[in-house]
């Protein structure tokens, strides 16, 4: 009987222990992601940002700079920052560019619950080839990746033939420079918002 208590004290000690653990660590995840959002870039400073990204993502990729030439209108974020422990967040600043120039500041947020630990960074550049769809985004109060138009999601180092992909669809998108120790990189349910800078 004696054994049993014991044991039961274990596992429900043990219990404790891991809830106050992920509690810990999801608290540290929204914190420092709070802190990213509290010391938010200012306008110039995502301009140069976006610009630069954009460069190294053409430079990497033959596909996205033909894409970026035929683009209505390019969505740029050059820093996301994700971290978490079970309960993760992303966030990051960006622009909206229509031919080179930049008309409106936008952020990128995500939450996910899952198995993950760390922290990462990485920028995606999202390209739309319509005018409808450029519209529509720009109507839209909170754009949610996953929900509305469809997302060709592409890997900046594959070599695409140009004019098969524009058959297939209007919207692309592609994630690239990530560093960090957190695997793989999503943007499904990514909310994008428009702000002030």
């Amino acid at each position: 009987m004696a054994a049993f208590l014991n044991l039961k004290d274990f596992i429900m000690t043990n219990k404790f222990r891991f809830i106050r653990t992920t509690l810990l660590c999801l608290w540290a995840s929204l914190a420092m992601l709070g802190a990213g959002v509290a010391g938010a870039a200012s306008g110039p400073q995502i301009d140069m940002e976006v610009q630069a990204a954009l460069k190294t993502l053409y430079a990497s990729s033959p596909t996205a700079k033909a894409l970026g030439d035929r683009a209505t209108g390019i969505l740029v974020f050059p820093k996301i920052v994700k971290a978490g422990f079970v309960i993760g967040g992303q966030d990051g600043d960006g622009a909206l560019l229509k031919r080179g120039k930049r008309v409106a500041y936008y952020n990128a947020a995500a939450l996910s619950v899952g198995l993950q630990a760390g922290v990462q960074s990485f920028a995606f550049a999202i390209f739309f080839m319509r005018d409808a769809d450029m519209e529509a985004f720009e109507k839209s109060n909170g754009f949610e990746i996953g929900v509305g138009p469809s997302i060709v999601v592409l890997d900046s180092g594959a070599g695409q033939d140009i004019n098969t992909l524009t058959s297939k669809s209007d919207v692309y998108a592609f994630v690239y420079g990530q560093t960090g120790l957190m695997a793989g990189v999503g943007l499904q349910g990514t909310k994008i918002t428009k702000v002030d800078r």
